[in-house]
């Protein structure tokens, strides 16, 4: 698995996943507008903005060849706070439904504004994720749960649960300690059906797909 730099630009990133200049314009829009934006508010740390296409932007999109493969059409992203993965993914392919799940207010504007400039249509959710209605999400076999940087995955999968319940299935990104926490996780009683899928953006991270999530 080939890993990219993380001070690989947009063209390299872009290339790297085979994306159209459409989309990369897109992409290009929310870089600009990260960017900006956060010299006001906290939506990634200022030390990695040098490094926002390889640090961020592909972060994002190394869910696309995964929704596909998989048949996923629709995205819940919990605490999206800067818009990675759900925003990017939405970027890159419009015709995802997605769904930005975010508490803070500003940065649920900064999620606006960057898709009314790039022209996309995305659902974002102004609200704590354990106030969800898996009902108004329409969570089904379809839909990916993503999260970044989230939580443990203890503590995530209990977040999520309403919506796995419903057959969704998990996309989370995990770093060196994603052992720990499955144990810790199956301590706590909870099971599921697992494959790990090597990051590209970071040698020793992982994107733990789960399904068939069960607790007790």
């Amino acid at each position: 698995m080939s890993i990219l730099s993380a001070h690989a630009g947009a063209d390299e990133v872009c290339g790297f996943f085979g994306l159209d200049e459409a989309a990369c314009a897109r992409l290009r829009t929310y870089a600009e507008a990260l960017e900006k934006w956060n010299a006001h508010i906290n939506l990634v740390a200022p030390s990695t903005l040098a490094q926002v296409w390889g640090r961020h932007v592909a972060d994002g999109l190394q869910l696309l060849p995964i929704l596909r493969a998989e048949g996923l059409r629709r995205v819940i992203d919990l605490g999206t706070g800067s818009g990675v993965p759900g925003l990017v993914l939405a970027l890159a392919d419009p015709s995802l439904d997605v769904h930005l799940v975010e508490s803070t207010a500003r940065k649920c504007a900064f999620l606006r504004q960057v898709a009314q400039e790039a022209g996309i249509d995305v659902n974002i959710h102004q609200a704590r994720i354990e106030s969800l209605d898996p009902a108004m999400l329409k969570a089904d076999m379809r839909t990916a749960i993503t999260a970044r940087a989230l939580a443990p995955l203890p503590k995530l999968l209990a977040l999520a649960w309403p919506l796995l319940q419903c057959g969704a299935i998990g996309l989370f990104a995990k770093g060196r300690g994603l052992q720990r926490e499955m144990e810790r996780a199956e301590a706590e009683n909870w099971h599921f059906d697992s494959q790990t899928i090597p990051s590209v953006t970071d040698a020793e991270g992982n994107i733990l797909m789960v399904r068939e999530v069960r607790r007790g």
